[in-house]
């Protein structure tokens, strides 16, 4: 059990970070954090938390995957043709999957290798140009260390950086963004032994902050607004060595597996 983060009842900020363009392979992401934040009239301060989406990661590393060079095994030429899809999408979806969950009406949810369950394993065809999949950064983690590490030797800040991606949930309509590579905080804030208002010690509280903030984020980031960073500015975290896949719950404990 740890102690939860301070509750400082500060007001939180939730910045958007404008004047981004097309990120491209090799684009170096903290520069152009940098340069937002300067078209946007905001400095970066340390115990800011920057949320960055998980697009932008994956285009500046090069995780792009034309379809041209995509050639389809018979079982995704099956599935893509029953239900109206792209084979190749369906084919690169598969090889991205280290674990089928299910599949039927024309949706495959599939485990990824960095264990997170989602929709065609992370592979989005939306915002990328022309005839192309983007796929989730090889380790989502090491991306936003790295990142974090950058904008600490260019600007002299401690931040936490959140990578966020595109969520559905069971039983809930809709999706939500959630934090997929995290560096610099815990993103779980656990209560357990914690006494509420009336004195009962909580056995069950564990908060995953970390989504909660991705969340909060995407109000400001939007689908379609080319705001890729968000600054959340107030919120009191808790520093440390903490990683999305300490967000990943463990096969003996998942009652669905």
């Amino acid at each position: 059990m740890s102690n939860p983060a301070p509750e400082t009842g500060a007001p939180v900020q939730i910045i958007g970070l404008h004047d981004v363009p097309e990120v491209r392979p090799g684009d170096d992401l903290a520069r152009l954090v940098a340069r937002a934040a300067d078209a946007s009239g905001v400095e970066l301060c340390s115990g800011d938390v920057l949320v960055v989406t998980q697009k932008v990661v994956s285009k500046a590393e090069g995780q792009l995957v034309s379809l041209e060079t995509v050639h389809p095994s018979e079982f995704a030429m099956n599935f893509a043709q029953r239900w109206n899809k792209d084979p190749r999408y369906v084919e690169v979806v598969l090889r991205e999957s280290v674990r089928i969950v299910r599949m039927g009406r024309g949706i495959i949810i599939s485990e990824t290798r960095h264990g997170f369950i989602c929709a065609n394993a992370g592979v989005d065809a939306s915002n990328v140009p022309g005839d192309t999949a983007c796929l989730l950064p090889r380790d989502v983690d090491a991306s936003a260390a790295a990142l974090r590490a950058a904008l600490a030797s260019a600007l002299g800040v401690d931040i936490a950086v959140i990578i966020s991606d595109s969520f559905g949930r069971p039983w809930r309509n809709g999706i939500t963004n959630v934090a997929i590579g995290v560096a610099g905080m815990l993103p779980l804030e656990d209560y357990r032994g914690v006494a509420d208002d009336f004195g009962r010690i909580m056995h069950a509280s564990v908060l995953a902050v970390a989504d909660e903030l991705a969340a909060a984020a995407e109000l400001a980031s939007g689908k379609v607004r080319r705001c890729p960073f968000v600054v959340i500015r107030g919120y009191a975290y808790r520093r440390g060595d903490g990683h999305a896949r300490d967000l990943v719950m463990d096969p003996a404990a998942d009652l669905f597996r």
